[in-house]
């Protein structure tokens, strides 16, 4: 039996596997291979890695693990987590055999949801965002345009209005009102009368095709989409959810059921409004996470 089973090796998922395995616990990093950002070609805002590929990130995480003689790693994903604190949790795996750990920290991350727009999936992560700090300053002095409804795109053209240049906002599924339009000219943006039909990626830009109306950008903002839980773990273990959809977590990445801690985009404190997604704030709450494993574990042991 693992003293901890580790459930998704993104950026909070690998600093968990990191801090139990410096602390001679136990570990097994189940990897599934699918990452929210798996699409993304460089990330940013994160401290001596503006600008790494995500899978040159994840390589190079995975390599000093393997320096680790307690952690283990394995290339395959969950079906079923099932358990209490006091028996152990099993951990039924995607080839039907299980695996036993005392403790489980869930760091399975979350999906994005887009909106029905032909050929936008194909650009997310590419030249379809959903994050300015993340991509914001990598558009500094370029036409963007915003797709999605006003309040949201509100809130977009806050924080990008001072990065790039020119802003169009689309609709999307329906136009906007006629309050809603002049609330955002005033903003001093243009709107875009009729909702996209069509995202195209062109040479260095994106075309973008909304009723009779064409605009070529170099990049896309989606304010229009929305976030899952990518697993299921969180339903079937009953665990405490928040508004946004997240799993409610306390300061050291605990669950409401005991033995079980997430670390990530899928979790947050109470106290926060919603999801804070970020490389470097998803790797913290891994290392708490970890931190409050072994906590208990220790005390456990007494």
């Amino acid at each position: 039996m693992y003293d901890a089973i580790v459930i998704g090796a993104g950026p909070a998922g690998l600093q968990a596997a990191l801090t139990l395995g410096r602390m001679h616990r136990s570990t097994l990093l189940l990897d599934s291979g699918e990452y929210r950002n798996g699409t993304v070609l460089h990330m940013h805002n994160v401290i001596a890695n503006d600008g790494t590929a995500p899978a040159e990130f994840r390589a190079t995480a995975r390599a000093q693990l393997a320096s680790y003689a307690d952690v283990e790693i394995r290339d395959i994903g969950v079906d079923r987590i099932g358990g209490t604190e006091d028996e152990g949790f099993t951990v039924t795996l995607a080839d039907g055999s299980s695996v036993d750990a005392r403790r489980i920290v869930l760091a399975t991350g979350v999906a994005d949801d887009l909106p029905d727009i032909p050929g936008l999936s194909a650009q997310w992560g590419r030249t379809a965002f959903n994050c300015p700090f993340c991509d914001g300053h990598e558009h500094a002095g370029k036409s963007i345009a915003i797709l999605g409804p006003a309040p949201r795109a509100e809130h977009l053209i806050g924080l990008l209005g001072r990065i790039v240049g020119e802003i169009t906002v689309f609709p999307v599924g329906e136009g906007h009102s006629d309050d809603e339009r002049r609330m955002l000219e005033a903003l001093g943006v243009r709107v875009g009368a009729a909702p996209v039909d069509a995202v195209e990626s062109v040479g260095i830009g994106v075309r973008i095709s909304a009723g009779a109306e064409e605009a070529l950008v170099a990049g896309v903002f989606v304010a229009a989409a929305s976030v899952r839980q990518r697993a299921p773990f969180a339903e079937q273990l009953g665990l405490r959810m928040l508004p946004s959809g997240a799993i409610e977590i306390d300061d050291f990445g605990r669950t409401s059921t005991p033995g079980i801690s997430a670390a990530g985009d899928l979790a947050h404190r109470a106290s926060l409004p919603g999801l804070m997604a970020s490389v470097v704030m998803a790797s913290a709450a891994g290392q708490l996470a970890a931190i409050g494993v072994i906590q208990s574990l220790m005390a456990s042991e007494h």
